[in-house]
């Protein structure tokens, strides 16, 4: 490496000299500082605290939230893939301002062939042209987005006015709606449903052409409120696709008329099961109900695919009822298998439940549902108890998103049944993700069209921590600190800050600037900076002060430094407010130790050195050429220093030593004798970003120990610091992160002496479908010589 000094001194100091040694740890040099600001307070870049939001990070004593309540009837028209609904709506001001008009989001206008977010969406042709799913999406209009057909005040009658601007609409009030007062309205709408093959997205349909059936996923299928609150007045930022959404808690009842052939699983409890079950089904789900360690099948595969030929007689309407949601999502579809099974959670009882095609057994049936128990279980644990009566995945044609009480997955195995590892890792982890969304936005309710980290940070993390408890030796860690090096090492103009508006995050850094750096940063605070104990504490603490709330960036950081005693305004500016790397340096190490001035030690060691001294020496001058010298031929050319032995111990020098022992105190004689190692080492802070610095030393009896030194060593100088570490043992290596901890990216530099760097190898996966990665797969080649199982399920049991 240029410009580095590579040093190992072994010095002896005078126990005089010692005593005087700097904190820095350079021999009589004054420390080295460097002014900088990073250990300063944020500042004026958090909002000022009031009395809606207090300056611990918890609500303030004024703090309010509007209310939406939602009583919706809707119906999927099968033979043309529409949906038509009609709600009422009824908004509730609890806010200090009368609002003269409501926005609302009509979130399918996404889809719309000239919408803001299709004509501001980069694309090109190249030479290797374009795929045909891209090419089809740039010419095939399928006239899709919402078709509003009706907006009338539900107390007199009359219509409203009423101006669509891309994804939002607003609804002009006859009177304005005053603190405490409610105002009531209906909508109609209509809208072609979305082919997953043409519009991606969150929701929409998947055509399955053996059976010639059909898988509906519905999501931000009806005008929803626009949150209003003390932060942003309306959020009514155009929905452009990546930043997700801001919504208002309330109540929902929803009526959903399908064919009578379909299953549906859909947000909130079903209220009239009696009339959409049948009674072997209402059977099996009392079964499931007593049942808390594995799944029971209310659908089976077999009768699943009987359905699947089936041709329905008419509809059914399923009524589900929903209370303090902020959303409402549901699955429909004539292939569905359905399995449950009961979650006991300190006396509160949860139905854990799946939804899937045969295409996704046997893999579904045997994990989903005891995912959903699993999440239940873990998240709980580490935030607040899980509070709604249902927690469902769904498997259809989007690879992974979260609703209140349901979520829809991907995952699926191959055609004959077997499935890769990295198909059955991406299952455990995108349903552990996806319904722990259920804290993260869908309670901690924090405004995803602003701050994706918000949610998919804080839930990348504790999904870490619950697959770890899943199967703690499965990869893809997404908050480990080495995972996401090759990111932060990303030249800045390709980043931008965690704390950057959603939409403005660049797409192809979506997921480590949303998800796996925010998430890797509170490891590294649990693990690293804070310790479990505070960092748990605090965490709780913020779930347990915003949960059923609209917390802000600003709400967590205040609350973790509240609730721990930790200051992390460093890390805050740091992590989530800029882009520089992790990047420690060990640049030197110069070892010392204390010299005792016992003439039998250092006289030996004197001799040692004059001796390799005089071995070298010989090396380099021939002597063989030389017959005989002068003084050997004469021996009167010899005097006193010819026979002279400067290394032997004389008596003065035993008196001389005595009379210094004598002159110590036990304390500083105990010191003297101790044999102490003392080794100074100089870091150098290339990155920018200031860390803990880990060191480990490995001793030359072939133990190890490890040094620990806090983020605020770097408060006084933040480009170089030293530091001394004394040891009883000699140290052979240094490293730096040992452990890596701390997401250094240039781990070449972290050990001294310099050691070879490691080869870094990666596993690629291909990309099919709905995000569901591929790879080898040893099951197909394990099974190809055997028979298939009759009727195999899976993990469900159908009793």
């Amino acid at each position: 490496m240029k410009n580095l000094r590579f040093i190992l001194k072994f010095c002896i100091l005078q126990f005089s000299l010692f005593l005087s040694i700097p904190p820095s740890g350079v021999r009589g040099q004054v420390p080295n500082y460097h002014a900088n600001s990073r250990f300063e307070q944020m500042g004026t870049a958090m909002p000022t605290p009031n009395s809606y939001r207090a300056a611990s990070g918890a609500p303030g004593r004024d703090y309010w939230q509007n209310r939406v309540d939602y009583d919706i009837k809707v119906e999927i028209d099968d033979e043309k893939q529409r949906l038509t609904g009609s709600e009422t709506v009824t908004y509730i001001n609890n806010s200090p301002d009368e609002l003269r008009y409501v926005w609302m989001q009509l979130d399918q206008n996404l889809f719309q062939q000239n919408s803001m977010a299709a004509q501001t969406r980069n694309s090109s042709v190249s030479e290797r042209g374009m795929s045909l799913t891209m090419l089809t999406r740039q010419m095939v209009d399928r006239d899709y987005g919402h078709k509003i057909t009706l907006v009338k005040d539900i107390k007199t009658g009359q219509p409203l006015r009423y101006r669509i601007n891309e994804t939002m609409m607003r609804i002009e009030l006859p009177t304005p709606i005053r603190t405490g007062q409610s105002f009531s309205f209906q909508i109609d709408w209509n809208f072609n449903i979305t082919d997953f093959r043409y519009a991606s997205g969150r929701g929409g349909m998947e055509f399955f052409a053996k059976d010639g059936n059909f898988i509906y996923e519905m999501a931000q299928w009806f005008p929803r409120a626009c949150v209003y609150d003390d932060v942003n007045g309306w959020q009514n930022k155009q929905f452009l696709g990546q930043g997700e959404f801001t919504l208002a808690f309330g109540n929902y009842k929803v009526a959903i008329t399908v064919p009578n052939d379909h299953i549906v699983g859909a947000t909130g409890e079903l209220q009239n099961a009696n009339q959409v079950l049948s009674a072997e089904q209402i059977k099996r789900m009392e079964k499931a109900r007593a049942t808390f360690d594995k799944p029971v099948l209310i659908v089976s595969q077999e009768e699943a695919t009987k359905n699947e030929s089936n041709k329905p007689n008419g509809k059914k309407t399923w009524i589900f009822k929903a209370d303090n949601v902020r959303d409402f999502a549901f699955a429909s579809s004539r292939k569905f298998i359905w399995d449950a099974m009961n979650v006991e959670l300190n006396g509160k009882k949860i139905m854990a439940m799946s939804f899937y095609p045969k295409e996704a057994n046997p893999l579904w049936g045997q994990y989903s549902t005891m995912l959903v128990a699993h999440t239940v279980r873990t998240y709980s644990k580490f935030t607040f108890d899980y509070p709604y009566p249902v927690a469902q995945s769904v498997h259809g044609p989007v690879g992974g998103m979260e609703y209140p009480m349901i979520s829809f997955n991907g995952a699926r195995p191959d055609a004959d049944g077997t499935y890769s590892e990295g198909i059955k890792n991406f299952l455990i982890q995108v349903v552990i993700h996806e319904v722990g969304h259920n804290w993260f936005p869908m309670i901690v309710n924090s405004d995803e069209r602003q701050w994706s980290w918000m949610d998919e940070g804080l839930n990348s993390f504790l999904e870490y921590l619950t697959t770890k408890e899943w199967d703690r030796d499965m990869g893809g860690d997404v908050a480990e600190p080495q995972n996401i090096t090759e990111y932060m090492r990303t030249e800045p103009s390709k980043q931008v800050p965690i704390m950057s508006s959603s939409d403005n995050v660049l797409p192809m850094t979506f997921g480590p600037n949303a998800y796996t750096k925010p998430a890797t940063g509170l490891n590294i605070l649990r693990e690293t900076i804070m310790g479990r104990e505070l960092f748990d504490y605090a965490f709780k603490e913020y779930a347990n002060r915003w949960k059923f709330k609209h917390p802000t960036p600003a709400d967590f950081f205040r609350t973790m430094e509240d609730a721990s005693g930790v200051d992390l305004d460093w890390f805050w500016k740091g992590w989530f407010y800029g882009v520089e790397p992790v990047d420690q340096d060990l640049v030197e190490v110069e070892w010392f130790a204390i010299d005792p001035q016992n003439p039998d030690v250092t006289k030996a060691e004197q001799r040692k050195t004059a001796n390799e001294k005089r071995e070298t020496m010989a090396r380099i001058r021939d002597r063989k050429d030389i017959k005989e010298t002068v003084v050997e031929k004469n021996p009167d050319m010899k005097d006193f220093y010819n026979s002279y032995d400067p290394y032997n111990v004389t008596e003065a020098d035993k008196k001389k030593y005595e009379t210094y022992l004598a002159s110590l105190s036990p304390d500083e004689r105990k010191l003297v004798e101790s044999g102490l190692n003392f080794y100074t080492l100089k870091v150098k802070n290339k990155g920018g970003l200031p860390m803990p610095v880990i060191v480990k030393m490995q001793f030359e009896d072939g133990t190890d120990s490890v040094a620990r030194f806090p983020a605020e060593i770097w408060r006084l100088n933040d480009v170089e610091i030293f530091k001394v570490i004394t040891t009883k043992k000699r140290v052979t290596n240094w490293t730096l992160d040992p452990f890596r901890e701390i997401a250094d990216i240039d781990e070449e530099s972290n050990s001294f002496p310099r050691q070879p760097a490691k080869p870094t190898r990666f596993q690629v996966f291909k990309q099919q479908g709905s995000g569901r990665p591929t790879g080898p797969n040893p099951m197909r080649e394990a099974m190809q010589n055997q028979p298939p199982k009759a009727g195999q399920q899976g993990g469900a049991r159908n009793e």
